[in-house]
């Protein structure tokens, strides 16, 4: 370690309220740090996990739910969720691999659409959906030409997808 720069990064969690994204959080992290409910809005404010490895410390950020806000506290959430996008070295987009994509997640993808950030898209919950509605969405996404990478995992049960 000695001479060799040590490195660190912020990557945002984001998503829909509901999709997983303290779950995955706390997964990421190998400890539970987050509160997780079925509850929607169950993170009110931004969370910071940090994650060491050799030479580097990744610095997450557990956003509350991104939505259309009525009210004045989810409002306030969704400014907290969208603040930090433009404070990060990498977003993490999370959706629900059991549920269609939705009017919430098309304001993702416009909120994020012009970020220079570069964006992985995880689809999470993967252990609820037959293999081929897994892929159909992942080729759909894939279209997008929006995502530095797709990942499907359950961050639940810390399980990841692959092709083989």
């Amino acid at each position: 370690m000695h001479g060799e720069p040590f490195r660190s990064g912020f990557v945002a969690i984001i998503g829909r309220p509901n999709v997983g994204k303290s779950t995955l959080l706390n997964s990421i992290l190998g400890e539970k740090i987050v509160i997780t409910s079925d509850k929607p809005q169950t993170t009110r404010n931004r969370v910071k996990g940090i994650h060491n490895i050799p030479g580097a410390q990744i610095i997450f950020i557990d956003t509350p739910g991104i939505h259309r806000a009525t009210s004045m506290l989810n409002r306030y959430m969704v400014d907290e969720a969208l603040a930090s996008i433009r404070e990060v070295d990498l977003i993490l987009f999370v959706m629900e691999a059991n549920a269609p994509a939705g009017s919430q997640e098309s304001l993702i993808l416009e909120l994020i659409t012009d970020v220079a950030i570069p964006v992985i898209l995880i689809i999470n919950k993967i252990d609820l959906v037959p293999k081929s509605a897994l892929l159909e969405s992942i080729e759909r996404y894939a279209r997008l030409n929006r995502f530095r990478e797709i990942i499907p995992v359950s961050a639940l049960s810390g399980d990841a997808w692959s092709k083989s």
